[in-house]
């Protein structure tokens, strides 16, 4: 049984110099493909349940999706539930057998947050569950701007509410489809100089293949969040199999040709996170 906790992989990458993608997963399909990539790269790998997957799929069935991969998976495979928007959500997925909950407060006061985040820490570390909370709000491709992190909320956030991981607002933009972007590096470089908790990014899909590679060798920057892009590669995936036979309506037979095309993409996706 490989099932692991969040602070189980990025406590490795913070001393070795490499990071842990945290792969956000729509269904079945998905999910089964980036374990295979993972095996195939012999790289740990965080399967992620975020609010749009938890709208279809109710969390007490992920966490025995998630749970049954990573049982019988040959790499480290964490359970994780993405943006938890409050106490019940993160408190449902840790009686559901997730081995880590993302609680996101980043709306909130800087105060408000600190308070709501450490008492979910708590509440994890007692379940013997890892927490990341989100300090300095990302914003969405086409939506809400971000707000970037300040480096002082950060230490004070890290240090108040005893997360695992802390995810970071410094550039990166949810559901964005292109790698035009770029992290703020300088900004990077300020909040880990007053923080020892491993760093996140999320709306990694977004950020340019060479950066996340330099990042994740040389930062406290040890998960990043990545979906767009494989969500991309399966919808790419998806129709080549529905137009190839216009005849066809047996969904297993279609869906079984995601497979592969998704797999490969993930693989690229990390080996990028993969140390010198």
């Amino acid at each position: 049984m490989t099932l692991v906790t969040l602070a189980d992989v990025l406590q490795p990458a913070l001393k070795q110099g490499h990071a842990v993608a945290g792969l956000v997963t729509l269904g079945w399909e998905d999910m089964r493909a980036y374990v295979a990539a993972a095996e195939a790269e012999n790289s740990p790998v965080i399967l992620q349940a975020g609010p749009s997957c938890r709208e279809h799929t109710p969390l007490p069935i992920l966490g025995k999706m998630f749970r049954h991969l990573a049982e019988n998976a040959s790499v480290p495979v964490v359970a994780h539930l993405d943006h938890g928007y409050t106490a019940e959500d993160c408190k449902i997925a840790i009686d559901s057998g997730f081995t880590s909950v993302m609680f996101d407060g980043s709306r909130k006061p800087l105060s408000e947050n600190i308070d709501e985040t450490a008492a979910i820490a708590e509440m994890a570390h007692a379940a013997g569950v890892s927490c990341e909370g989100e300090i300095g709000f990302v914003g969405y491709s086409g939506g809400e701007n971000s707000a970037g992190t300040d480096p002082d909320e950060a230490a004070k956030f890290a240090q108040e509410t005893g997360v695992d991981a802390m995810a970071i607002s410094v550039g990166n933009v949810h559901l964005q489809q292109d790698k035009e972007g770029g992290l703020d590096e300088p900004r990077i470089r300020a909040i880990e100089a007053v923080t020892e908790v491993p760093l996140v990014i999320h709306g990694g899909s977004g950020v340019p293949v060479a950066q996340r590679t330099a990042l994740a060798r040389g930062s406290k920057i040890c998960k990043f969040n990545i979906g767009t892009e494989l969500r991309m590669a399966f919808g790419k995936a998806l129709r080549e199999a529905v137009n190839a036979d216009p005849n066809r309506f047996d969904r297993v037979q279609i869906l079984k040709e995601t497979h592969d095309p998704v797999m490969a993409a993930t693989r690229r996706v990390l080996q990028a996170f993969k140390g010198a």
